[in-house]
């Protein structure tokens, strides 16, 4: 009863010429419930119904499926370019290409329809626009039980610990956006982002309403559902834009939007599509190819340059017991598009490394700020890095990388800096994103999944009254440590 499959409504369906990425089932269906993306349960909506000024009801989410490559054969962002290409080939052979689908292939109340409707939601993470928004919007980030993944017997502890982490987080996270500005632009770069998409689609005849859904602030995902309801779409594509997915940030929002569509009788019969991951497509690697050729012809001399790819971290729990493929993708990623500079006759040398990481946890390694002093000590001169992880400029790009990592390298030795920008309105890349909605159209389908669909852990309150008694005097002793009291004390009361 510990596991449950996520696909047992899959439908794989084949995309011609899409970059779609391939799906992994073992990941899906062999990850213990309460762990990550594949457990559904009444655990699931924490992270929601703790929100700071929640806009919508908590929902608890339905039984559906997804469709994530996982090429867990990778080992290092450092292996041969013909060990990881044959591993590419083989894996690609093993599974068809393709998007999840929520739900069965059954007819939809829409199938009648005298005028389709087609929506696209866009998925990301948000950000304070203030500097008033930064502790609330780090209160509903540390709530998600998919960014901080407690133990069963201590799940009561999310919210009060997220509400710990945010108030002893919050006046370091505030000097980082006061230096860019005042707050995060990505709210305003992503609706951005989603009217180029929608301007793209019409020029491929398509015409879709394109919504944007942020994950901890404004506007949320569950706003965002809540205008498609009004809209009456008829077929939905929901676009995380993550180009690899992460248990953390396209399993999260996924997870809620279960949550939503489970409980609502329109939802549940409305046909969905979602793109899970999408960097393996073409459009992306070009387009990625592009910018960093771009920038390479800065300097004085181009091909001493080392391309240093920095991608946003996750905890090795995630991988390790998780599952979770975002380590492999971000390798196999980096691969493709290095293979792509080498056919238009860049050879330089790269690395990978990973940034943000926080807490006294072990992160993917090696770690950007590390590998930075190295590679210093090493004798490069000229480095230019790349944020492979984002498509917009956030404070991970802005602060982390143009100021801090900055200032690291050139303290390190480094002479010469540059960075290529994110990907934000870049043409090439919203068409491949336009492309990879009119893909996945004709696969979606409608999600059926009832209640008793959903297999639920057995409740033994005995059980339950012994966890929750030591896992309270634990949490006492914890909260009333020296730093924690001190902490409370100047930014609570």
């Amino acid at each position: 009863m510990e596991t449950t499959s996520l696909c047992r409504v899959l439908s794989y369906t084949k995309l011609p010429g899409s970059g779609l990425c391939n799906s992994d089932v073992r990941f899906l269906s062999s990850v213990p419930r309460g762990r990550h993306l594949a457990r559904f349960s009444r655990h699931s909506s924490n992270g929601f119904s703790g929100f700071h000024k929640p806009l919508s009801e908590t929902l608890v989410v339905s039984n559906s499926c997804s469709k994530t490559q996982n090429h867990g054969v990778l080992k290092g962002p450092f292996l041969s370019g013909d060990i990881i290409q044959k591993r590419i080939l083989n894996s690609q052979a093993n599974w068809s290409v393709g998007v999840c689908t929520l739900g069965e292939n059954v007819e939809s109340h829409h199938a009648h329809a005298t005028e389709e409707k087609i929506g696209v939601l866009l998925l990301n993470l948000g950000g304070p626009e203030t500097l008033q928004d930064v502790q609330p919007f780090l209160y509903n980030l540390f709530a998600d039980p998919d960014i901080i993944r407690l133990p069963r017997l201590f799940k009561f502890l999310q919210r009060p610990l997220a509400k710990l982490i945010s108030v002893l987080r919050a006046p370091k996270s505030k000097e980082g956006y006061a230096a860019i500005g005042g707050g995060s632009p990505l709210r305003r770069l992503t609706d951005e982002q989603a009217n180029a998409i929608r301007m793209a689609l019409e020029a491929k005849n398509v015409n879709a309403n394109v919504y944007v859904g942020m994950r901890y602030w404004y506007p949320f995902t569950e706003e965002a559902i809540e205008q498609v309801k009004r809209e009456r779409i008829t077929k939905l594509v929901v676009l995380p834009l993550y180009p690899q997915f992460s248990i953390s940030t396209t399993g999260s929002s996924v997870r809620v939007l279960h949550d939503i569509f489970r409980e609502d009788a329109y939802l549940s019969r409305l046909p969905v599509s979602v793109i899970l991951s999408w960097y393996q497509r073409q459009g992306y690697i070009s387009s990625m190819a592009d910018l960093i050729k771009e920038e390479l012809k800065k300097f004085a001399k181009p091909e001493e340059v080392m391309i240093f790819f920095s991608a946003h971290g996750v905890p090795v729990s995630y991988v390790e017991d998780a599952g979770d493929p975002y380590k492999d993708q971000m390798e196999e990623c980096i691969y493709l598009i290095m293979q792509e500079l080498k056919a238009r006759g860049i050879a330089n040398d790269h690395t990978l490394a990973y940034q943000s990481r926080v807490g006294p946890v072990q992160w993917l390694k090696p770690y950007t700020d590390e590998v930075l002093v190295e590679l210093g000590q090493k004798g490069v001169k000229s480095l230019l890095a790349v944020p492979i992880s984002f498509v917009s400029e956030h404070i991970e790009t802005l602060e982390e990388i143009d100021m801090e990592y900055k200032h690291l390298a050139l303290e390190s030795g480094i002479e010469n800096w540059g960075r290529v920008p994110a990907l934000g309105c870049t043409s090439s890349f919203i068409t491949d994103l336009a492309d990879a909605v009119v893909e996945a159209l004709p696969s979606a389908k409608a999600l059926s999944a009832s209640r008793e669909d959903i297999e639920e852990p057995e409740y033994d309150p005995v059980r339950y009254l012994i966890k929750l008694f030591f896992g309270s005097i634990l949490a006492f002793f914890l909260l009333l440590t020296p730093r924690v009291v001190h902490a409370f004390r100047n930014h609570v009361f």
